[in-house]
């Protein structure tokens, strides 16, 4: 029997595993099967989701660039319009 400290890791597990397949089902990842004992897979990016990282890439810089105005304007909101009500 598992003990419970590898519960939270077979959990993350299944996420990785359910996360690569939508990838891999929305055409952004490639899975290769080795027939090796354990067994072996490998995934590679797709055309299309290099395509996207590239996008990914301009959205971080542009998010690293405006972070100190994000974070800025915050608290003017947050006193406008009360800290945390949605």
């Amino acid at each position: 029997m598992a003990s419970d400290r590898e519960a939270p890791c077979r959990r993350r597990q299944g996420v990785l595993t359910l996360t690569l397949r939508n990838l891999e089902r929305d055409g952004l990842l490639h899975r290769k099967v080795y027939p090796t004992v354990p067994p072996r897979v490998e995934y590679t990016a797709t055309p299309m989701a290099l395509e996207l990282y590239e996008s990914l890439v301009a959205l971080t810089d542009w998010a690293e660039r405006h972070r100190l105005a994000i974070s800025a304007a915050r608290p003017a909101y947050d006193r406008e319009h009360g800290a945390g009500d949605d």
